[in-house]
């Protein structure tokens, strides 16, 4: 595919996506740059840099390090497990010793060669990956089968190798660390992005901009009074004609406005926006705290691409309590030592990776327990969801490995939307901790 080819990209409204829109239908593996950009779209290097970025943001392309900027397949939540070979040289800081026009593929498995070269044949598959020593006929077969290859132990590889490698662009890559190390760097890695893959992203649930009711800065009142019998809404974003965001109106700013004053004047300028990388979780403490229903969604240059209301904040956090996790976080593993008992009380033994580097039970972890109790009682008093908005937190005494903590929480207020909880942490019945959390609860509608 060349550069030249601009047709389907010349009636869209700005250089950014026009730009934008060009990158993405680049041929996978594509290799592209700022001066081959701005020359195929008669636009400045500066526009050109700016696209190019946004596109990175936005997982279209990637820049790997003495190859170049590489058009790669978006990752999408189905397959943000995945890893691509460049990704695999940055986690077990490899070498490559061939094939880099293949880095910005992804790998389907890895297999680990400790075993005879016949026996390892029935593994090996195309898309995959070899974890191997010092064995230049596996490093050949892999190649030959479709699968890149990992050389453990800084070992090289013979040159006609290397050259088949380029050949096929498949990377083959070297690195200090023994087989079982790596493969353990690898699974870590796909573990860390199968929790990603869990939380729930602004992306997953926006309304997109072709369903978004808008106005622009030089609409009129009687436009949002239009809007307004037409979609029965009362909040809309403002645009400029290059869709960047300028403000949002509601119902409150138009107030004794007449139907020809500019949406300009009675707008809120400067809103809070949030991206499709953000997560539901932060968007929903940003709507809470500052008492929002709607927030724009845009990209880094300020484009709108969407909105998010906050009843479909709450839907999408009260789906995710629901759902069974695949990979536990280090909150996960903490919280599951709790134990309730004797009414409301609760206890827990302090692990290994409750500590810190002394061995003493870490504020991190003390701050996550107390957390989860408040949540847990103040649960009980009043049903919905809630957020922990403040925690105090005082250590009295160090607590060691394998010691035995009981937790006293005491609820000293709950009204509609707030709930104070004092907590107390002993051990041996001799206190060596104190809390104060204060929460706020979410309404839902």
């Amino acid at each position: 595919m060349h550069l030249q080819n601009t047709e389907k990209v010349t009636g869209l409204a700005t250089k950014h996506e026009r730009i934008l829109d060009f990158i993405k239908n680049l041929e996978i593996g594509y290799k592209i740059s700022v001066r081959q950009i701005a020359k195929a779209l008669q636009v400045s290097e500066g526009t050109a840099y700016r696209a190019i970025k946004d596109a990175e943001n936005q997982g279209y392309v990637s820049t790997i390090e003495r190859v170049g900027t590489i058009r790669i397949e978006k990752k999408h939540k189905g397959n943000i497990e995945k890893l691509t070979y460049a990704e695999v040289v940055s986690i077990v800081d490899g070498q490559v010793l061939g094939g880099r026009n293949g880095l910005h593929k992804t790998l389907n498995r890895f297999v680990i060669g400790a075993m005879k070269l016949e026996a390892m044949k029935r593994y090996i598959e195309a898309g995959g990956l070899l974890i191997v020593g010092n064995r230049d006929q596996a490093h050949e077969y892999a190649l030959q089968s479709g699968a890149a290859v990992l050389i453990t132990g800084g070992f090289e590889t013979r040159e006609e190798v290397k050259e088949l490698a380029n050949t096929l662009e498949l990377p083959i890559i070297s690195t200090s660390y023994d087989t079982f190390t790596v493969a353990a760097m690898i699974n870590r890695a796909i573990y860390d992005r199968l929790i990603k893959k869990e939380i729930i992203h602004v992306s997953d649930i926006l309304i997109g901009y072709k369903d978004t009711s808008f106005l622009y800065n030089d609409s009129k009142v009687s436009d949002w009074q239009r809007l307004n019998k037409e979609t029965g809404h009362s909040r809309y974003p403002v645009i400029d004609h290059q869709k960047r965001i300028q403000g949002m109106v509601t119902a409150k700013d138009i107030l004794r406005y007449s139907d020809d004053v500019p949406i300009e004047r009675v707008m809120t300028k400067s809103p809070i926006t949030v991206s499709e990388t953000t997560t539901v979780a932060s968007a929903a403490h940003r709507m809470i705290w500052e008492g929002i229903e709607c927030l724009p969604v845009v990209t880094h240059s300020q484009e709108l691409i969407g909105i998010i209301t906050r009843q479909d904040v709450l839907k999408a956090l009260q789906m995710a309590q629901r759902q069974p996790q695949i990979g536990e976080t280090i909150d996960d593993i903490i919280t599951d030592q709790l134990t309730e008992v004797r009414g409301q009380k609760y206890q827990f033994t302090v692990r290994p990776q409750m500590t810190n580097h002394l061995g003493a039970l870490s504020y991190g972890t003390t701050t996550t327990i107390v957390t989860t109790v408040a949540e847990k009682i103040l649960g009980k008093q009043k049903k919905g969801d809630l957020v922990v908005e403040n925690v105090t937190l005082y250590f009295l005494k160090p607590v060691q490995l394998e010691s035995v903590i009981d937790i006293h929480p005491k609820v000293l207020e709950v009204t509609r939307r707030y709930g104070k909880v004092d907590i107390e942490l002993y051990h041996e019945e001799h206190i060596v901790g104190k809390a104060f959390l204060i929460a706020q609860f979410i309404d839902r509608y």
